[in-house]
């Protein structure tokens, strides 16, 4: 393991190159794909978060002493719970009565009585703590860099002591499953440094042998309070990590107290932490789970010695690689724009041609905390592009097959008691956090997800029998690893809502509607539907109006004013319920019509079912009702946009089919207002987005570009912290993958017949750009090049499929076929020019 030559890159055949734009001058280039701060973290939003989907660490970048943050995505409070409540049916039949009388101050307070427990508490793994000798503190601080590199998953630390060069590398590895760092020296025999392990947790920490640091610990066996009915002292979830040091030929390794490393003369050093927990699924109590925790960590650190670091880091980098470079997207201002002034004022020209050409010097002197700061008047597209790149490089690094889903923070977690648990949120942002994984062509990180429902529809079928007394099953707002499904404590607003699953089973259609893939649609979504379904229409009962309608029912979090001038939140068959099972609905027709499933007799009902759903109704202000009835609304800027479900992400509401509900729908979103939190604000973009209004798209996208100080976060709304994630505040990371889908929608809408292209771009302030490798339905790989705001050229394939599809451009529809394994290139006039073979 003492080799640390140069890095060797070993990469496959891209997909983002296999179409290139023909005739085209060759974009400006952007600058490179890296976040960048000019001095060590302050605060836990300044450092960089790194991951491989199971492990995670936020790289702070100190000097003269540096900590890296590390998280285990299995490291959770608590040990599998019971879901149900006996007492559940008798409070619903008096709610129910309640609602049917219009009583629904009443309601909402006697649903608390259909209240669950709390979820569970996303944990943390502990700290590397590095401490460098006091020469440190006078470093150059001209000299200091500290970066994030999208296009390899690396953080890098750089500066300078007096004549000396540090350089400190980071990457975890999801092939190798190991965090890996590496310290290096520019003069032989200069570094010297101290190594511990530590953590938050109850744990035990001592050096083995004369290079190791094995660290045992374990997560509470219950959460702190609030919490009912739990055992006094229950065994939690246990985990062991080992941290193994190897230094250059030249140097010495020393113990001290018994805890720490000192590395004394090295001309490098490289750190390999390793770490498994005793979590062996949701329904194995922590006290009989089998693993060894032991065993597993050496063994996977054994592992590691039958590569050279140069291995490590290809292996690393060819994982990594395969994944982030499907995509590719570049945006630039208009060349003519800035020219266009000359004649009128040649000092904007002159402030437009320099903000032009530092905006792609490529200078990485300018921090991304400076350059989110400049962008309200810069409007720089290169950071909507790192923007952008950066969501997909967070999915990545925080969800991949086999571990557990992104939760509130993805993987990334300081504290043990965090913001809202940390837990998975069922009403908005788990669902977010998977938006971009279709479009943005990264199918796989989606696994876990599906992992998730499939645990979630065995706990949710107890809950569903016992508290509803209804088949299928359900799952409510907030889960946990442990895939609670029962409501959540306290008031109905947030805790009562049934509707968890049956959003989540939308994911299972998309994929297969993105993928076509048959086997998947059959063995593992369609049974899930079916178990949702039928949950839906035991839950769906006759309401007024011979209509089917929900009771009682929610909009997620919202209040609302009752007739008798009180606040309220139960009612019945809120828009967002219908809207949801509309698109449940129709999903399972769809994939029972592929499998040849349509006489079935679940289907059959489900067919009945959809005549009688109520339709969107529009208020009398012109808005699309959020409930029912059309209640008066005492907070019209409301950070939930439940009601608009039907637009984005369902497909019930569209431009061409609906233009009364969009006309209502587009007044909606202006009543609702600009300020919430970043995953607000981001929802506002693709709504507006599926709306063809570029304009207001954009306004979102440049109205999240804001730099948030964390030391009064309370303050703001929504915006960026210093190392990009968005911010609620405090941090939560579904903005992050809810703007990266939301780019990808302003540039291709897609059903399984249509395609529309460039929909929403703001071609004024991207007015030439090319994007490569974004996915649509149908099966579809789609490349986009335009130019002064006018598309160019089109590059589409298919794989697998023969297809006919309908390209859609600027009012322009042309039908054309697409067969499997070719590439096709249209133009302007969406005419096809040129085919060749994959």
């Amino acid at each position: 393991m003492d080799d640390i030559g140069e890095w060797v890159l070993v990469r496959r055949a891209a997909e983002k190159d296999r179409w290139s734009p023909s005739s085209m001058d060759a974009p400006e280039s952007s600058k490179p794909l890296k976040v960048t701060f000019k001095a060590p973290a302050k605060h836990w939003t300044d450092a960089i978060p790194i991951g491989n989907g199971r492990l995670g660490a936020m790289v702070w970048g100190g000097v003269a002493s540096e900590i890296l943050q590390l998280n285990e995505d299995t490291l959770w409070t608590g040990t599998p719970g019971n879901y149900t409540n006996p007492n559940a049916p008798d409070a619903l039949l008096e709610v129910r009565k309640l609602v049917d009388n219009d009583k629904f101050v009443e309601a909402t307070a006697a649903a608390v009585k259909l209240s669950g427990n709390p979820s569970d508490v996303y944990q943390l793994l502990g700290d590397i703590k590095l401490e460098f000798d006091d020469s440190h503190l006078k470093y150059t601080e001209g000299s200091y860099q500290r970066e994030l590199d999208l296009e390899t998953a690396t953080a890098r630390i750089k500066y300078s002591v007096d004549d000396v060069e540090f350089l400190r590398e980071h990457f975890i590895s999801n092939p190798d499953q190991v965090i890996v760092t590496k310290i290096s020296a520019s003069k032989p025999g200069s570094l010297s440094f101290t190594v511990s392990l530590d953590s938050k947790l109850h744990h035990h920490a001592q050096v083995n042998g004369k290079n190791q640091i094995r660290m045992q610990s374990d997560c509470p066996g219950k959460r702190i309070p609030p919490k009912v009915n739990a055992n006094e002292n229950p065994k939690g979830i246990q985990f062991y990590a080992v941290l193994d040091l190897q230094i250059s030929e030249r140097g010495a390794i020393n113990v001290l107290e018994e805890k720490k490393l000192k590395v004394e003369g090295s001309d490098w050093a490289i750190l390999f932490l390793v770490a498994s927990s005793s979590f062996d699924g949701p329904f194995i109590n922590p006290s009989d789970s089998k693993k060894d925790t032991i065993s597993e960590s050496l063994n996977t650190l054994k592992k590691l010695g039958a590569f050279s670091y140069s291995d490590l880091y290809a292996r690393h980098l060819d994982d990594y690689q395969n994944l982030f470079h499907r995509v590719t997207l570049q945006l630039s201002k208009s060349s003519k724009s800035a020219f266009g002034e000359q004649l009128t004022n040649n000092k904007e020209l002159i402030s437009s041609v320099s903000d032009l050409s530092l905006s792609r010097s490529g200078n990485e002197t300018v921090s991304t905390a400076d350059r989110v700061k400049s962008f309200q008047t810069d409007e720089d597209p290169s950071f909507v592009e790192l923007l952008f790149q950066y969501g997909r490089y967070l999915l990545i690094s925080c969800s991949r097959p086999g571990t557990q889903v992104a939760n509130l923070q993805g993987i990334w977690n300081k504290d043990t008691e965090p913001a809202w648990d940390g837990a998975p949120h069922l009403n908005i942002n788990l669902q977010m956090n998977y938006w971009p994984s279709l479009p943005c062509n990264l199918q796989e990180c989606q696994e876990p997800l599906f992992d998730y429902i499939s645990s979630l529809s065995i706990n949710g079928s107890k809950t569903a029998k016992v508290n509803y007394e209804t088949s299928g099953w359900v799952a409510h707002q907030v889960s946990d690893i442990w895939t609670k499904t029962s409501p959540d404590r306290g008031e109905a607003v947030w805790a009562l809502w049934p509707m968890g699953g049956a959003w989540l089973c939308t994911h299972l259609w998309e994929h297969y509607a993105y993928t076509l893939d048959k086997d998947f649609l059959k063995n593992k979504a369609y049974p899930l539907l079916e178990g949702c379904v039928l949950f839906l229409l035991d839950w769906l009962i006759e309401g007024r109006g011979n209509y089917l309608a929900t009771n009682p029912s929610t909009s997620p979090e919202h209040m609302f004013t009752a007739p008798n001038g009180k606040p309220a939140s139960v009612s019945y068959s809120a828009t967002m319920d219908i809207a949801i099972i509309k698109e449940v609905f129709s999903e399972i027709v769809s994939a029972a019509e592929v499998l040849g499933k349509e006489e079935d007799p679940l289907i059959k009902k489900v067919r009945e079912a959809q005549l009688k759903l109520p339709p969107t109704r529009i208020a009398r202000d012109g808005s699309i009702m959020e409930w029912a009835q059309d209640f008066e609304d005492p907070d019209v800027h409301h950070r939930h946009l439940s009601h608009l479900f039907g637009l984005y992400p369902g497909h019930t509401i569209t431009v061409e089919k609906n233009p009364d509900l969009c006309k209502a729908a587009d007044y909606t979103l202006y009543k609702r207002g600009e300020e919430g939190p970043g995953w607000s604000t981001t929802w506002k973009i693709l709504l507006w987005a599926c709306l063809h209004n570029s304009e207001h798209a954009y306004h979102m996208v440049k109205h999240l570009i804001n730099l948030v100080d964390p030391v009064r976060e309370a303050d703001f709304e929504g915006g960026l912290y210093s190392n990009l994630f968005t911010a609620h505040p405090p941090f939560q990371i579904d903005g992050n993958f809810g703007f990266t889908a939301a780019v990808a929608e302003m540039l291709v809408q897609s059903s399984l017949t249509d395609l529309y292209l460039l929909p929403a771009i703001p071609r004024d302030k991207w007015a030439n750009g090319c994007v490569k490798g974004l996915k649509a339905r149908g099966g579809v790989t789609v490349n986009i090049s335009w130019k002064e705001g006018d598309l160019h050229e089109v590059g589409l394939w298919s794989k697998e499929e023969n297809s006919m599809k309908r390209l859609h451009y600027r009012g322009k529809t042309v039908l054309t076929r697409l067969s499997a394994g070719i590439v096709h290139t249209f133009n302007t006039e969406l005419k096809c020019v040129h085919k060749y073979s994959l």
